[in-house]
Formats: C-alpha cells, structure tokens, sequence
C-alpha cells in the first residue's frame, strides 16, 4: 500500500472549501484543510473531515435496489433503466406530462450533474417541477428579478472589503456564506474589524457570527422589514442619499420616497422589537462608512415578508452608494459567466399555477408548498409518478406531516439517491451515484456567488467501480427512457452514446473556452480546465469588480428601486401584519425560528458518528425567564406544539435568544420505519418540519414561512 495525497474541494456546502485527502490504498486516512486553495486558505470545518466517512460508510447505497413489499433488493442498472422507463412512459400517455412530478434538491447544486438535473426537467415537460429553491432563496431570486430584469443578479457581499458589514438572518460564521461563498467566514468577519470597519448582526438569536460583532440588534422574528423600511425613512428623511447619483443609476426614487415617508421608526419599533433610537443610529452609521454592505440570506427568506425584506436589502445598498462599488454589494465575474446571460432568461412568472390557482410558477417551477396536494387531491393533473435527486423533501419541508402518505400512494416513484432517506424510502426503485470521492468535477454555480473570482478543479481521489455511475449517467439514462423514441433499441443506443460525449467536464470546458478568461478571448493565455487541473489549489482570477450596467436586465437598464407590487405590499403592512396567528391564539405565545449547527448539514451527516457525537443537538433553545414563566428546566423533555402538529425535544435554556423566541435545528427525525440511516436512526431529535403550516407563504414566491412560526412550549407528557 502507498500513502498519497489528494487536492479537490470538500463539496458539502456552498463554500467548497480546499483540502487535502491523504490516502492509504482503498482508505482515507486524514483531511486537512490545502493552504494552497485561493478561496479558503487552508480553511475547513468539521463538515470536510467527513468525507471519508461519508465515502466508507457501511450505509451507503452502492448498487441500484427496488422495493418488493417492505424491503430493497438489489437490481441492475439496465434492468432498473428498463423498468424506470416503461412506467414513466406508460404514466405520461395515460395521463400527460405533468402527471410525472420531479424535485431536485440543494445537494444537486454541488457538482455540475445539475445540467443534466435541469435536462431531465425540460425533457419531462411536466409543470409539477419543484426544488429546494422554493425552500430557502426564491425571494432572493424573486427581489432581483424585479429590481434588475434576472434572478441570476443576486449581489454579494464583497466581505474581504467593507468598511461596514451588516448582516440579518445569516449565520455565515457557521455556514460560511451562502449566496455569498465565503470559506472561512469567520476569519473574513474579523479582519472587517481589524482594518477598523464596523460588523453588525441582526438576528433573534446571538448567533455564532453575533458573537464576533460590534453589535447585536435582537430584532423580533419577522421585524426585518419594518425596521429596514424605517431605515429607508431617516436615510431620506435626513438627505443622507447621494440623490444625483441615485437617479442616474436608478429609477423610482420618488416613488421610494413617497413609501416610505410615513415608516418612521416609532411606528416601526413596535414591530421590529428595536427601539427607535437605534433604528436612527443604524441609519446614520451606515450611511457614514466609506464602504458599507447589507448581506440577508435564509432567515428572512423563510418569511412571509421575504421578498419585501430582499428587496429593502438592496435598496439600502443602493441608496447609499453601496451597489456595484468595491466593499459593497457586486457581482462576480465567474469564467462561465451567467450571471451575462441571466436577462435573457425567461422567468416565466404566473405562465401556469399549482391546480388550486394559488402558486405561481417561478422560473418554470412550482413552490414546493404544493407538492404533497398535487399528489394527494384527485382529479386531472394529479402527479401519479414522481422522481427526487438528492432531496429529502419529508425533513427538509412543511408538508403538516403529508407528504410521506402522499409519496406513499405514488403509482411509481424512483429517487436518485446514497441512502434509504426519509423520502426515498417510498421509492420503488433508488438509483445511487457514485461518492463525491470518485469522481472529478469543475463546479461551475459557486464561482457566481463567490467573494473573490476563481476557478477550481475537484480531483479524483478514488476510482469510480466498475459498475458504478455518476450522477450526471444515471441522470443521461433517464433522459434516454423518458423519451418517446421510435425503435428505441436503435435510437436509444444512439442518444446514449451522444451522451457519453457531453459530459459536464466536456461542456465545462466548452462554458470556459468562451467565457471571459477563456482561450476564445484571451487567446494562449486563455484559462481551460487543463490549466485548473494543474493547479491544485485552483486559479485566482481577481477580486470583484463593478459590471451592473452590463448585466441589467431592465428596459431602461437602471434599478427598479420602487416596483409597484412591493409598494403595494408596504401598503397592506400599515394595514395588517401578516405574520400568522396573533400571539396568545390557543396558547401560541413563542416565536419559532431555525437554527444552524457548525456539525450538521441539513440531514446529510446524522450518519457519521464523528459528526453527531456528544450532546443532543436537536434541542429548543428557550430564554431563561420564558423557561421560569412555564416552570421548565434545562435539559427536560419538553413538547412543542402549533397550530399544525407538535413534536418532543429536549430543552435547552440559554440568554443567547430574545425572549419570546425558541429555536430548534431542522434535518432531524430519522426514526421512520424503513430508513437506511442506522446511526441517525438511534439519534434523539424531531422534524422541525411538522410545525409548520405549508399554506403560511411568502405571498410573492410562495417560499415557506418556516422562521417565525407561533409556538407554545410544555412540559412532555
């Protein structure tokens, strides 16, 4: 046996941080973080090392199974293909396309097998198509959309120069960025500090990232909006805009104006549990740095007022000179560039709704909110058949406990799957990839939200077996099935082979030969996946630089600042706020938000002993005087109730949340019968998941209102 050392990308989360896997023969010995990487620097989380285990683990699927009665059994590939497209195809013409459903999850994102995800999707020609998007970043998408003419322009935040860093509803110190790619957030949040710039967090909870801040400002769960349209009041209230230069890159100031000329910050402190002075105080600092950023993510996405909140985002940024200027908000220049080609891209918002006529469509899907009733309720349209990539939508959505009946009464269902998961369990057959290990990858998304531009290659560090298939094959195969070929033994042979020769790491270097650094503009100096590949700690290609005004997508090429329907729902906020039941309805006194654990990937590492050891982490965090008000101690089961369904976990009392507020992780639950996980199965914990209503939305991207769901807490029974 010889040791050797492997560089490549840990591809558990969004910021792909750079290590390196030391390797005995067939076994992964050791991963450390690689100094060379551009991005991280030698960086990593816990999450890394656990790609070993991931690989190794006993639990993994490696071969096709499908179900006969309660059980897998192993199946073959052409066997489980065959099978696979016989039933879909007899499903789609006795019932039409959109009677095969598909959800595509976060995990698909990380390797460039999503072309083939997104392929598959076109070739199904179905409506019913809905992804872990609809969970955690459509009013992102949705903002951006309306402000710029793309949902591919959401801004970043350009960390590594700001004066001033806010950030609300994120906690990059444990998930190091998303929609911002940050490896070693943490590191990058102090050195703001230590150049003599200013961090503030804005959060119920004194996050991990709030503990590094300057200032923590509690806002109440949902008080987002308010206190940033407030913001929006003192900034033009008190002439502290840049107005000349506003209305040469934006329209819709006077409109902006008008909006919010009446939320002043005593109207809206009440609201966003912040008291007024310190609304002003916020205004007139941010307006005074020299460079300064709001960054939001998932907190307020999962918000009824999501979109709104976003869009204040934005406009902040761009009122006080901040959008597309260095320190602030920019966009990446990634060498396959989308973020260029992003305008013309169809949205496609409202071309069709779910059957209930109330989800909208959102670049060519539907809210996942949906999903368990388009199985579930008779009549034509229903989904009768349904395929997942790597999502485990029973954990990881509001369903009122729903969808595992619902995927349950499927005529066929077929998950590409690593594990028995709580979804996949319901599948007849489950097609698994080979690991993140075995195979080599040029990820092409990240590097579009990325901080600084770069390019990066994953190395092989095991062979792939010789029966084993990538996701992007098993995803190619499928397309072949799906399709209603003439002569299929022909054809079909044909389109295979076709296939062979597109695979993402041949279209990779196709999207970067003509991309911005590639050899068809800058000729021999040009960047290719050769030139990366020898790299092992990727290629740094610069800092962001500004690029708005070629990328807009607007008539006008400005900012929309005031578009009409966000104006109108600012409106309807003076009128009612729409944040579900009123405290004390049925006893529902408790805010419920989520919470993100440095160890936990969603449900991904409840399996690896490594990741999940030590105390249960599954817990309600509560604030002491809301745990003395209901006599509860630390450490006692406790069930927590709404007006949807109620789970038990453990208590854990903390000053480290508002009070009025609990918090409880999502991902976990794996007790359900039939699921591969065996470590994650002996686990304490409860999907979150089952609190929270499906029909509570962002009214705009129908998003799930997960994070601010009214709660009360009791002793167990």
């Amino acid at each position: 046996m010889t040791t050797r050392i492997v560089s490549r990308q840990c591809t558990l989360c969004e910021a792909h941080c750079g290590i390196r896997v030391t390797v005995d023969g067939d076994r992964v010995i050791r991963i450390e973080g690689n100094p060379d990487d551009v991005l991280s620097q030698g960086y990593i989380c816990p999450k890394a090392t656990a790609m070993g285990a991931l690989h190794h683990d006993p639990d993994r699927l490696r071969t096709p199974v499908r179900r006969v009665g309660d059980r897998f059994e192993p199946i073959g590939w052409d066997e489980a293909f065959a099978e696979i497209g016989r039933r879909l195809r007899a499903i789609r013409r006795e019932s039409g396309p959109s009677s095969i459903g598909m959800y595509l999850g976060n995990p698909a994102a990380h390797s460039s097998s999503v072309l083939y995800g997104v392929l598959l999707r076109v070739v199904l020609l179905t409506r019913n198509f809905y992804s872990a998007s609809s969970i955690d970043q459509f009013p992102q998408e949705f903002a951006a959309w309306r402000m710029f003419g793309s949902n591919v322009l959401m801004p970043i935040a350009d960390i590594d120069r700001t004066d001033r860093l806010v950030i609300l509803g994120a906690n990059p110190a444990v998930s190091n960025g998303s929609v911002t790619t940050m490896p070693d957030a943490k590191q990058r949040i102090k050195n703001v500090r230590a150049r003599g710039g200013t961090v503030v967090v804005i959060d119920p909870r004194r996050t991990e990232t709030a503990r590094l801040a300057d200032q923590h400002i509690a806002v109440v769960p949902g008080g987002d909006v308010y206190l940033l349209l407030a913001v929006l009041h003192v900034l033009i209230a008190e002439n502290l805009c840049d107005e000349r230069a506003v209305r040469a890159r934006c329209s819709g100031w006077e409109e902006l104006r008008e909006t919010v000329a009446d939320c002043t910050p005593e109207w809206a402190a009440p609201y966003a549990g912040v008291d007024a002075d310190t609304i002003r105080c916020f205004a007139r600092d941010h307006a005074a740095a020299r460079s300064a950023v709001l960054y939001a993510r998932i907190g307020v996405c999962q918000q009824v007022t999501g979109t709104l909140t976003h869009w204040l985002v934005n406009t902040v940024n761009a009122v006080t000179g901040n959008l597309d200027r260095p320190g602030g908000q920019m966009f990446a220049t990634a060498p396959v560039d989308a973020t260029r080609f992003g305008k013309y891209l169809p949205v496609g918002y409202g071309a069709w709704t779910d059957r209930s006529g109330r989800y909208k469509s959102f670049r060519s899907e539907l809210p996942v909110a949906a999903l368990a009733d388009e199985i579930l309720t008779e009549g034509p349209g229903r989904i009768r058949a349904m395929i997942t990539y790597a999502g485990n939508p029973v954990l990881s959505t509001p369903q009122r406990g729903r969808l595992d009946a619902a995927l349950e009464s499927l005529d066929f269902f077929v998950a590409v799957d690593m594990y028995v998961t709580e979804t996949s369990r319901h599948a007849d057959i489950i097609l698994p990839p080979v690991s993140q290990l075995e195979r080599a990858d040029v990820n092409l998304l990240f590097p579009v939200f990325s901080v600084r531009n770069n390019l990066r290659y994953d190395a092989e560090v095991f062979a792939p077996p010789a029966d084993g298939l990538e996701d992007w094959q098993i995803l190619a195969r499928m397309i072949t099935e799906v399709l209603p070929l003439p002569a299929r033994r022909f054809t079909g042979r044909i389109l295979d082979a076709v296939f062979a020769r597109l695979s993402p790491m041949r279209l990779a270097a196709l999207g970067i030969a003509v991309g911005p650094y590639g050899i068809l503009r800058r000729g021999r100096a040009g960047l290719t996946i050769a030139k990366v590949r020898a790299t092992p700690g990727g290629v740094d290609l610069g800092p962001l630089r500004p690029r708005l005004r070629a990328l807009i997508g607007t008539r006008d090429r400005k900012v929309r600042l005031a578009p009409d329907d966000f104006r109108g729902a600012v409106r309807e906020l003076f009128a009612t706020r729409p944040d579900g039941p009123s405290a004390g309805t049925d006893g529902y006194d408790l805010r419920l938000i989520g919470r993100r654990h440095l160890r936990s990937n969603n449900s991904w590492l409840h399996n690896v002993p490594a990741m999940v050891k030590g105390r249960d982490r599954c817990t309600v965090l509560m604030h002491p005087s809301d745990a003395g008000a209901r006599g509860l101690t630390d450490g006692e089961p406790v069930r927590v109730s709404s007006g949807t369904g109620s789970i038990v976990v453990t208590l854990e009392v903390g000053d480290d949340i508002r009070p009025g507020t609990v918090a409880i992780p999502h991902g976990w639950g794996h007790r359900e019968p039939g699921v591969g996980w065996r470590v994650a199965a002996s686990l304490p914990g409860a999907n979150v998941n089952l609190l929270h209503d499906p029909a509570l939305v962002d009214p705009f991207s129908g998003t799930a209102a997960v994070n601010n769901t009214w709660v009360r807490v009791t002793g167990a029974e």
